[in-house]
């Protein structure tokens, strides 16, 4: 058994997938649309084969609070120490806001976390 995909939704679809494609590689679908029900999405694959499905709908407007139960971030691996670093004063560079630079944590993952454009949280690790 594993997890297929995991979905999140977005206020500006093309914006984030344009994030994820640009910054961590993955490989997007082309745009599905449902217009009865104001619905878009895209399935991005990344190199190892994790799938992130990016939705928006018109009646899906609000954000959750980032202090609320439930999901907390996501994690993408980059391989390496350097490439973390790297990566990260990149996205530092580029305007996206830092949330934590890089570090070893208490339980021994070497990580910064970044805001993606939707404010969602990534932690970016070896």
């Amino acid at each position: 058994m594993h997890i297929e995909h995991t979905a999140l939704w977005v206020k500006d679809l093309e914006v984030t997938k344009d994030f994820y494609c640009n910054y961590f590689g993955a490989v997007s679908n082309d745009v599905y649309h449902n217009p009865t029900k104001g619905f878009k999405s895209y399935f991005l694959t990344f190199a190892e084969g994790a799938r992130l499905e990016l939705m928006t709908r018109t009646d899906v407007t609000e954000a959750h609070e980032p202090a609320m139960l439930g999901w907390a971030h996501l994690a993408i691996s980059v391989g390496s120490k350097e490439k973390v670093d790297q990566l990260t004063e990149q996205l530092i560079q580029d305007g996206y806001h830092c949330q934590g630079q890089p570090r070893t944590t208490g339980d021994g993952y070497y990580e910064s976390v970044i805001e993606d454009p939707e404010g969602n949280w990534l932690e970016i690790t070896v």
